[in-house]
């Protein structure tokens, strides 16, 4: 099975590039299948990973980046691969 994480935040307005930058420089532990990283309006950063993992499998997640840099806690969500299309 695939799993796909998703983790989304926002930064402060003005630092979404500071924000891209560390969600960048961030390792996992663990090497996923895939791993793509995306920017958004309003300073906004999204990374998906994807494991071959069950569903509710322990695996590695980006932190939260320091609250100065973010307007809000980060989003996260978990979902199973359909295939594509």
């Amino acid at each position: 099975m695939t799993v796909a994480l998703m983790w989304e935040a926002r930064a402060v307005p003005g630092r979404g590039g500071e924000l891209l930058e560390w969600a960048r420089a961030q390792r996992l532990d663990g090497t996923p299948l895939r791993r793509e990283t995306f920017r958004a309006p309003e300073d906004r950063v999204l990374v998906i990973t994807w494991w071959d993992a069950p569903y509710d499998a322990e695996l590695p997640e980006l932190p939260e980046p320091d609250g100065e840099l973010v307007t809000r806690a980060v989003h996260r969500w978990r979902f199973e691969s359909l295939g594509s299309a």
